[in-house]
């Protein structure tokens, strides 16, 4: 039998939700975790993403703290320091290097964009785009409301709906998008409290203003180059700053979800 502790786990992506997982799995004791990102990630909620090692080096979420590692090989020492590793891999070749119990895909993009059954002993999805039995061989369920965190055995999560889910009254509202393609340039920063009509940034030249009044719990990097529609920031209209730098309730429960997704594969 496989030590929980001994298990290698492989995470596409290294956002949001996919840093939420591997903090739940870290700190149920599975230190050995590798998260494969792009080149140029274009995560929202930052203060929470484990992807921002890969301009920064390394990035603490919680206590826990992912470094950006150049290659595979260079694993061992990352866990031997107690560090989730970071890697630029959009091609998941990683995968194809290496022996991974478990993989994650947690890239959220709303479709398979090539995961399979084989990939490794346990393949668990996130969100619609995986059937589980086919694709992968657990679905869990992202969307909010009475069925998020559900482990699906067979079959699909819902679809996507479209709608950002409600926080403090509002949804898409809460929503800043980019106006045009172009340059990012922010004018205020994660954690600032804002009124309405407030401007938060620009993209080649086009003001974003806030929608509602709250605080930026989300806002992309700096000069990042968007195209008109992109998610770009996040204002919390319960205007409670500490939420800018933790992880959310939803992100929490999707967590517990793969946690238990694991250990019911390894720990029967």
């Amino acid at each position: 039998m496989t030590r929980l502790n001994e298990i290698v786990i492989a995470i596409k992506g290294a956002g949001e939700m996919a840093s939420a997982v591997a903090w739940r799995l870290y700190m149920a004791n599975f230190k050995k975790i590798v998260m494969m990102e792009t080149a140029n990630p274009l995560a929202v909620r930052r203060e929470v993403s484990f992807c921002e090692a890969v301009h920064d080096g390394e990035k603490i979420v919680e206590e826990v703290n992912a470094v950006f590692i150049q290659r595979s090989d260079e694993l061992k020492k990352c866990w031997k320091n107690k560090k989730i590793g970071v890697v630029v891999d959009p091609q998941w070749r990683t995968l194809k290097t290496m022996r991974f119990e478990v993989l994650v895909d947690a890239i959220l993009a709303k479709k398979n964009l090539g995961t399979t059954l084989e990939a490794a002993s346990l393949v668990i999805g996130l969100g619609p785009g995986f059937w589980a039995g086919r694709d992968v061989h657990l679905v869990i369920e992202t969307n909010r409301g009475h069925n998020l965190g559900r482990i699906i055995t067979s079959g699909e999560a819902e679809m996507n709906t479209g709608i950002p889910g409600t926080i403090g009254g509002f949804t898409e509202e809460r929503v800043l998008r980019a106006p045009t393609d172009g340059e990012f340039k922010p004018r205020r920063d994660i954690g600032d409290y804002v009124k309405k009509f407030e401007i938060v940034g620009s993209v080649a030249g086009v003001d974003v203003p806030s929608p509602i009044e709250g605080v930026i719990r989300g806002l992309i990097r700096p000069g990042n180059r968007v195209f008109q529609g992109l998610k770009i920031g996040d204002i919390d209209p319960r205007g409670e700053v500490s939420y800018c730098y933790t992880i959310s309730d939803k992100a929490r429960a999707i967590g517990g979800s793969v946690l238990e997704a694991v250990l019911r594969a390894y720990n029967s």
